[in-house]
């Protein structure tokens, strides 16, 4: 019998809510960037006092600053059932899909297609339509959401899958519809017509760490500092496709795989404190669920089960927010409800009463953080809503570090307004 997951130990890790100014707010826009416990950022402040050199020389500060990055590297690669050479880091999810788009363009041809999503994040479409730019003659077609829901059905995807569809990019869970979409099942119709599938799990990523070889995805990249670490962004390439891509690395780096997406040098200290966010989920797991069962025997197993856990508690939270929009007649982007495996707690909404940045406002006043007015990164979306992507929308957006009481204070806050 697993006992009920213990928001107060997750919390007791952040240095964030007993801080005299961060203590006193309520963290309600973790999308655009989460707190992180102190196993990632004791890691940082001892690698930029300790360890702060060029790392891998033989001398003691260089070897332990080396092995820190090594172990970081093998711990996320593990995290998500990857090998560790299938994965690298770059300073942000949009760069590197830029790097990845570069190195894809040079297999592309004329006549060639590629499918993206107005759904997605622009990390996730710009560098892709960038592709079609001047005359290269490649072509990219729209899979469009649906304009009240903004929720993406497969019926959109099938209308544009034909044999000279090369890619399909698409977004494993909106950071405004919040719907968390079966990417196993899309790869799969996906590959059936010989092409690839590139996936943005940056909204997805916070609630759960997916298993890449069960999804069987080609590209699959995240952004670290919304998932409780600093700010890199990962990207695993599954290793047959990093045999053949061109080196958009140095040179001299070409022969390594785990380099030859990385144009410049790695961010040695961020890197290093990185893998504080698997030594965080294991003590969580220690704490919650370790004495409780049959221990999990690898990482992803493990931070897998403690993730579970995250999101049930999340999609309470979210379920409790969704009621309030929904009684106040608020038009809410996605699903109306947080079930779990379909919604993640990210809940975009606009009302007739209030304007999204009025929102924002009035909920800061009372010290509750939450994001109001713009497109947050996703214009096409909000405007195939039918919105003004100056005015956008309002987004709330929870993790498992936030607490009843947290929303408690949220929805007092929204109840004024909506």
């Amino acid at each position: 019998m697993l006992k009920p997951y213990d928001v107060d130990f997750a919390r007791a890790q952040y240095d964030a809510f007993t801080h005299p100014e961060t203590g006193q707010w309520v963290m309600a826009e973790n999308a655009g960037g989460s707190y992180a416990p102190r196993q990632v950022t004791d890691k940082l402040h001892h690698f930029m006092t300790a360890t702060k050199t060029q790392p891998y020389w033989s001398f003691s500060m260089a070897d332990a600053g080396g092995k820190a990055m090594d172990r970081s590297h093998a711990q996320l690669a593990a995290a998500i059932n990857a090998e560790p050479n299938e994965v690298m880091f770059g300073p942000s999810t949009s760069m590197n899909t830029y790097v990845l788009a570069k190195a894809l363009r040079e297999e592309l041809r004329t006549g060639d297609e590629v499918i993206v999503t107005n759904q997605d994040h622009e990390a996730n479409v710009g560098a892709w339509r960038r592709l079609a730019d001047g005359n290269s003659g490649i072509v990219v077609r729209e899979w469009a959401a649906d304009p009240e829901t903004g929720r993406l059905g497969m019926e959109g995807l099938r209308k544009h899958l034909n044999p000279r569809t090369k890619l399909v990019c698409v977004t494993q869970c909106s950071n405004l519809v919040g719907e968390i979409h079966d990417i196993a099942a899309i790869a799969c119709e996906v590959h059936a017509t010989g092409a690839r599938i590139a996936v943005d799990a940056v909204s997805y990523a916070p609630h759960m760490l997916a298993d890449v070889k069960a999804l069987d995805v080609d590209f699959y990249y995240f952004s670290l500092y919304k998932v409780f670490g600093p700010h890199q962004g990962l990207m695993y390439v599954k290793h047959e496709h990093l045999e053949r891509l061109p080196n958009q690395g140095h040179n001299f780096n070409g022969e390594l795989l785990g380099k030859r997406l990385t144009p410049a040098g790695p961010q040695h200290g961020e890197i290093a404190c990185s893998g504080g966010i698997i030594d965080y989920l294991e003590a969580v797991y220690a704490h919650q669920l370790a004495p409780n069962a049959t221990p999990e025997a690898t990482v992803h197993g493990r931070v897998a089960a403690v993730m579970e856990q995250f999101h049930a508690h999340e999609c309470a939270l979210a379920n409790r927010v969704l009621t309030l929009l929904k009684d106040k007649r608020a038009r809410v982007l996605g699903p109306l409800q947080a079930d779990l495996h379909k919604r993640a707690a990210t809940i975009a909404f606009v009302t007739s009463k209030t304007a999204p940045e009025a929102v924002m406002n009035h909920c800061a006043q009372v010290q509750v953080a939450m994001g109001g007015g713009g497109h947050f990164y996703a214009p096409r979306l909000v405007e195939a809503a039918g919105l003004d992507p100056e005015v956008g929308v309002c987004r709330v957006s929870l993790v498992h570090y936030n607490s009843d009481a947290d929303v408690d204070r949220l929805l007092t806050a929204l109840s004024d307004v909506v």
